[in-house]
């Protein structure tokens, strides 16, 4: 008889919004899953990054570095934003060192398949891969890099960074996904994680999947804690969390556009 299948839930780039990773981890435990990998950006953008990783740390197995968690907390970093230095100081004493410490990424065996986990790219957590990649992109996500260390290079690739959910497999069964954004979902801006199932831990062929899932949840809640806390930046904040429009997009003059670096996303 086979064994039980084994369910991990994957999120990312929650980014201060506590509403909606609420909303997620109330939705994760209602359908039984104890096990979640964080993929990274827990914070800046929205107004409590402090409060997600303190839940983040108590709820997930797994977490991973993202880019925001890199950058925001750069002791060399000069600060010429002054939401930065807010989002900044809003973090406890010891977590801006927590963040910048996580591991680039997360390597295990599902059904027989060789997943890795990381953030952005197998190079950095700076090296965004949209969805419109090309073939060079998508094969380089599964190399072994000084980031990622060495070992069996994965057959399956999941990460976040883009808030662009998509799943994508080529005929040699190379496989990648994104697993879109909890607190900064694009488009659809309702918050999206992932369910990976299959035999955890076995070499063996078994069955395999990948869902991705849509939670609801109180934006107008989330909003009104940004608003309460003056939290810079909140017009761009509530196009994002609204209408699901980034922030550049909508022309707004409070921040820079997503895409532009140093801004990290």
């Amino acid at each position: 008889m086979r064994r039980p299948l084994d369910r991990i839930a994957l999120i990312s780039d929650v980014h201060g919004n506590l509403t909606a990773l609420e909303a997620v981890l109330d939705d994760i435990d209602a359908r039984g899953i104890t096990r979640i990998f964080n993929l990274g950006d827990y914070v800046g953008k929205g107004p409590r990054g402090r409060e997600v990783i303190d839940l983040c740390r108590q709820r997930c197995e797994v977490n991973i570095l993202g880019n925001w968690d890199d950058a925001l907390p750069d002791p060399a970093r000069t600060f010429d934003s002054p939401a930065l230095a807010w989002w900044l100081a809003q973090l406890a004493p010891g977590q801006g060192e927590w963040l910048r410490a996580l591991p680039f990424s997360h390597d295990f065996t599902m059904s027989g398949r060789r997943v890795r986990l990381f953030h952005a790219s197998s190079t950095s957590v700076h090296t965004r891969i949209r969805f419109d990649h090309d073939e060079a992109q998508f094969l380089s996500l599964f190399d072994n890099t000084p980031a990622t260390g060495d070992g069996p290079p994965p057959t399956v690739v999941g990460y976040g960074d883009t808030h662009d959910p998509y799943y994508e497999v080529d005929r040699w069964r190379r496989t990648v996904f994104n697993t879109g954004s909890v607190g900064n979902s694009m488009d659809d801006p309702t918050p999206v994680y992932v369910i990976l199932e299959g035999a955890f831990g076995s070499e063996a062929e078994a069955p395999f999947s990948i869902q991705f899932v849509r939670v609801p949840y109180d934006a107008e809640a989330e909003l009104a804690v940004a608003r309460e806390l003056g939290m810079p930046e909140y017009g761009g904040w509530e196009s994002e969390l609204r209408h699901g429009i980034y922030r550049g997009e909508a022309g707004d003059p409070a921040g820079p556009s997503y895409h532009r670096r140093p801004y990290p996303a």
